[in-house]
């Protein structure tokens, strides 16, 4: 019925067509479906370009310095100077500001002007042996310890007490009390070594603290000839500071205060050696300053030997290097002065 209907109607009017689909029947058959014959077109929203909103004559002459290369536009000072234009000057992270080089306010030179330097061949004597007095003087031992940085200070209480966990106090003070034994043993071993022709006693060799030490040292010994001082006193009479130095002779032909240094551990490079290297220093700035020695200094020598008798490390420091750690050294000096 509903076909018949249907074709009686198309050959009517247009509008009818619409009317039959909006018949009673059709809406209670599909409640939820509509027919058209037209469908609704949404047009889209024109996209607006950003770059017709940009100031074109305002950055013409940037365009055309980029569209003018022939072959890369971009290079490292045309982006800068691109960004500059653009967005102004950076604002750049700050680095942390460097403290400024300090310098010696008492400055005293390393090699004294009015002594006069005497040649390395007049060893005829013994070697100077003063012996260290007691005076209101600081050494260089006490000073250097006065003065530590925080972070060698922290590194130093921490081996401490992790010296004292295993070994417990007592232990502990045994231990550094059998050190200094060991380092005094040794020197006195050295000084028998350079006195004497013989290389070492029979009793020292056999000395079971200080055997790896003899041993270790041995391929620097034959390299030190003209001994000029052992186990000897040193003051500088300008600073006022005083120490015992450990040894002053010729290492490979040149005169150097040499310090004998003891380890457990390799000591390969002169930073491994903490301060060292200021003490050398000081030494050789008290011998240059002392009129009890004839002679100046212009080198220094750290010897770090092994108790496991592994070939010791020998850490020559020439002239210039000697002069940067005697600044150092004055810089030290001022700051225990001034704490004291």
């Amino acid at each position: 019925l509903v076909s018949m209907k249907f074709l009686r109607l198309l050959p009517r009017k247009p509008g009818t067509l619409e009317m039959l689909f909006q018949i009673p029947f059709c809406q209670k058959q599909f409640p939820y479906m509509c027919l058209a014959t037209s469908t609704c077109l949404y047009g889209k929203k024109k996209k607006v370009n950003s770059y017709e909103q940009v100031d074109q004559e305002k950055y013409k002459n940037l365009v055309y310095s980029v569209t003018s290369y022939k072959t890369s536009a971009q290079t490292p000072e045309t982006i800068l100077e691109e960004d500059n234009f653009l967005y102004g000057p950076p604002d750049k992270h700050r680095s942390p500001v460097k403290a400024e080089t300090k310098t010696p306010q008492n400055w005293v030179p390393l090699i004294n002007p009015n002594k006069k330097i005497t040649p390395l061949d007049s060893d005829s004597n013994l070697p100077l042996k003063i012996a260290l007095q007691k005076t209101k003087m600081p050494s260089v031992t006490r000073i250097l310890q006065q003065t530590i940085s925080p972070q060698q200070a922290f590194y130093l209480e921490r081996w401490k007490q992790k010296m004292i966990l295993e070994l417990g106090k007592d232990g502990f003070e045994e231990y550094t009390k059998n050190l200094f034994l060991q380092g005094e043993l040794f020197h006195s071993a050295l000084e028998s070594v350079f006195l004497s022709e013989e290389r070492t006693t029979k009793e020292q060799r056999e000395d079971v603290a200080i055997s790896g030490y003899l041993s270790s040292v041995q391929h620097v010994l034959k390299d030190i000839s003209a001994v000029k001082a052992l186990e000897s006193a040193v003051q500088h009479e300008t600073l006022q500071y005083l120490g015992l130095v450990d040894c002053v002779a010729n290492y490979r032909g040149q005169l150097c205060v040499i310090d004998w240094k003891t380890s457990e551990k390799p000591k390969p490079s002169l930073k491994d050696t903490f301060d060292n290297p200021l003490q050398v220093a000081a030494y050789i700035g008290a011998i240059n300053h002392d009129a009890n020695y004839d002679f100046q200094v212009r080198c220094g020598l750290i010897v770090v030997a092994y108790k496991n008798g592994s070939p010791a490390h020998p850490h020559f420091m020439d002239p210039d290097l000697c002069s940067q750690y005697w600044e150092k050294w004055l810089l030290r000096l001022e700051e225990y002065v001034d704490r004291n």
